[in-house]
């Protein structure tokens, strides 16, 4: 599993005092901080990398939710993979990024 993936990561934040908007935003920081190519969307955030990288920056998204309040969560995962070559963001949205 070396090669390049795209995960969608939708993280459900929950909290009886803080906004799920504002944790979310604490996953947000993690996933621009990790160095990987990553596209936010209304609904998730698609990250771009091989599958041990994205899965950690994975654990520390939700890591960052808890630390900044969160008290439970639902996290969805969705991943692209393929066994011989790489799979990149640009292959599904290049024809809707003009």
């Amino acid at each position: 599993m070396n090669k390049i993936v795209n995960i969608a990561l939708q993280i459900l934040p929950s909290s009886a005092t803080i906004h799920p908007y504002k944790l979310v935003d604490k996953a947000i920081e993690v996933i621009a901080a990790s160095g990987l190519k990553y596209r936010v969307t209304p609904f998730e955030t698609v990250m771009e990398g091989t599958y041990d990288e994205v899965m950690e920056v994975v654990k520390k998204a939700q890591q960052a939710c808890y630390d900044a309040g969160a008290e439970s969560m639902m996290t969805y995962i969705k991943i692209q993979s393929s066994k011989d070559t790489d799979v990149s963001i640009e292959d599904k949205m290049e024809k809707y990024d003009k």
